[in-house]
């Protein structure tokens, strides 16, 4: 019972976390398209336009839920629960902390302690797919399948290259359990400097599986009027909205925990600070490093343009493919020639 409770603790902790840092995102992305752009922002609902994110969030609520007359149903309201759902469930097995000791007893900071846990995370993301494959179908308008089908398509050919770029992480680790990544990052010895074209790699695959630009072609709107979510409207739109931002968070969290020491502060064990302190202070790094992905994902986005799909499939299949089998052969040579 008390495994449970404090399982569930988390589990709201973290949900809290995530869905309160999506409304802040939004204004935090407008105010970086602004600065990029040298406009003003957000600043007329509530002080520096603070509360532009709830008024929108209160917009979507009283909006009208329109389905089209022609379209599935079911599927229609399926898909948003679909891509919502794994956005969220897929940060429960990224550890955002070592242990904390509350009242006597030992926590661990994350929420499934799986020994596949890079495993969940690819099975996860490849399952988002779905949402945005299925809205596009059930919508019956052509602009959105054109979007759910570049939507699969984007995925197909990034998923191989981002499982393949991980593959080099799991050589010099040894093991698929993210918070004995961490733990093997300790110092400076982040993935991240030991395998650089795999987290380059990775990096550009995660900005094709969430769908940010340069790479939102299955919402392109000069193409698709807005894609895969054309048909939506009022929370289930918001639902995509969401997920987006959640994906975000995630996907960055995933890249900070492979390849950026996770929570890990170099050296941080020789401070002598107190173990309380020293868990707290490992959970700030944590949000730091993240914070610090999410805001270079919103600096590309505003920075680079978008690529003619021909030029996602090329760059897909012809360089990225090819870089990250380069990465498990120069990985698998290191190791071989210099052992572990």
């Amino acid at each position: 019972m008390e495994f449970v409770i404090i399982a569930l603790v988390k589990i709201v902790i973290v949900l809290l976390v995530i869905l309160t840092t999506v409304a802040n995102l939004v204004y935090m992305e407008r105010r970086i398209s602004a600065f990029i752009q040298d406009r003003i922002g957000p600043n007329r609902v509530g002080p520096w336009g603070l509360l532009q994110a709830p008024a929108d969030v209160l917009k979507l609520f009283i909006k009208e839920d329109i389905v089209p007359a022609q379209a599935n149903k079911f599927v229609h309201t399926l898909a948003p629960v679909i891509s919502i759902t794994v956005a969220l469930s897929t940060f429960a097995v990224v550890p955002f902390g070592n242990t904390i000791t509350v009242f006597g007893q030992e926590i661990r900071l994350i929420i499934a302690d799986v020994n596949i846990g890079i495993l969940y995370v690819l099975a996860m993301t490849s399952v988002g797919v779905y949402g945005l494959t299925l809205s596009g179908w059930a919508s019956n308008n052509k602009y959105s399948l054109l979007g759910g089908l570049r939507s699969s398509a984007q995925m197909i050919s990034y998923e191989l290259s981002m499982g393949l770029s991980v593959v080099g992480v799991i050589m010099i680790a040894g093991t698929l359990e993210l918070d004995r990544i961490v733990e093997l990052q300790s110092g400076f010895a982040w993935n991240a400097l030991l395998t650089p074209i795999g987290f380059i790699t990775f990096v550009v695959a995660s900005f094709a599986e969430t769908n940010r630009l340069p790479f939102d072609l299955p919402e392109a709107e000069p193409e698709l009027v807005g894609g895969y979510h054309t048909e939506y409207s009022g929370m289930k739109f918001g639902s995509f909205f969401m997920a987006e931002y959640a994906n975000m968070i995630t996907s960055s969290a995933v890249i900070v925990t492979l390849f950026l020491g996770g929570w890990q502060i170099p050296y941080a064990e020789t401070w002598g600070l107190p173990a309380f302190w020293l868990s707290i202070l490992q959970v700030l790094a944590f949000v730091v490093k993240v914070g610090a992905m999410l805001v270079f994902y919103m600096w590309i986005r505003w920075t680079i343009p978008r690529f003619r799909y021909d030029q996602l499939m090329n760059l897909g299949w012809k360089v990225m493919l090819p870089l990250a089998l380069l990465n498990v052969v120069i990985t698998g040579a290191w190791l071989w020639w210099f052992g572990h």
